[in-house]
């Protein structure tokens, strides 16, 4: 039986716990989330999809289509804007019809081959000037059918993991970010504002949702440091930062998406409690 929720509604990642093993198929993850109050799963493959609408859940935001590690090759490098704007509007398109809301967009890696450090660096003025032609190229056919792109801000810091950090992506500031989605001038470009990327970057957290509040089209959640649960071992106060959540009008999902360091339940249990404000 789940549990009724706060004013904050809640998603569950679903990349974070297909990885626990066997146990925890796209079955398990949705009646876990039943279980326990969740009202989406997200970031799943479309594949996936029937099986998360089968169980009456939402999906709150989806994967743009790119292939492999997706937020490597973004609008920042005109060199990958083919790809990735076939790639997204095509996804726009199936969001649409499946009823999803929004899908997920990056800046990119600053180097002009986002696989080798050595070929140069992309400047973070130009960018964030391929970043707006791109979003911009986007954002008619994104209002066209009623879905919502959200540009993600990542940290560069955490170098021990290759979903803990991000070390040579170009959107590792917020203020950074959100001034991009702000010069495309769309209400269906906003900003994917994750909380344990802002703390590992920019810290402030509380005040930069306020400075934000015009951009914010989607939260992330992960206890700092390490991406693990939100537990007591980690630093950054959730409550509160649920509440501002709430102050600024907020309504949309807040996506749990910490790496299980034990029992996936539990810690899922936990974080939605400490979410449940």
């Amino acid at each position: 039986m789940a549990r009724s929720a706060g004013g904050i509604k809640q998603s569950i990642v679903h990349w974070c716990f297909n990885l626990c093993g066997d146990n925890w198929s796209t079955d398990r993850i949705c009646q876990v989330a039943q279980e326990i109050g969740y009202g989406s799963i997200e970031l799943a493959d479309r594949a996936e999809w029937p099986t998360i609408l089968k169980h009456g859940l939402a999906i709150a935001i989806a994967p743009n289509g790119m292939p492999g590690a997706m937020f490597m090759k973004g609008l920042n490098n005109p060199a990958y804007h083919a790809e990735v704007i076939a790639r997204t509007t095509e996804t726009i398109d199936a969001c649409a019809a499946a009823g999803v809301p929004k899908v997920i967009a990056f800046t990119g890696y600053k180097w002009r081959n986002a696989e080798d450090p050595t070929s140069g660096e992309i400047s973070a003025a130009e960018g964030a000037d391929h970043c707006v032609a791109g979003l911009k190229a986007l954002a008619g056919h994104a209002e066209k059918q009623g879905v919502t792109l959200c540009l993600e801000h990542l940290n560069t810091r955490d170098d021990t993991h290759p979903m803990k950090g991000h070390p040579g992506y170009q959107g590792d500031d917020v203020e950074y970010v959100a001034n991009i989605v702000r010069r495309v001038g769309s209400d269906r470009v906003k900003m994917l504002f994750d909380v344990y990327h802002v703390q590992v970057m920019n810290g402030d957290v509380i005040r930069r949702i306020g400075q934000c509040q015009d951009v914010i089209g989607h939260i992330h959640t992960a206890g700092c440091p390490g991406r693990g649960e939100l537990d007591a071992n980690q630093e950054i106060n959730f409550p509160p930062i649920m509440r501002k959540l709430l102050e600024i009008g907020y309504d949309g999902y807040v996506g749990q998406e910490f790496i299980p360091t034990r029992d996936p339940l539990s810690g899922l249990r936990e974080a939605f409690d400490v979410c449940n404000v």
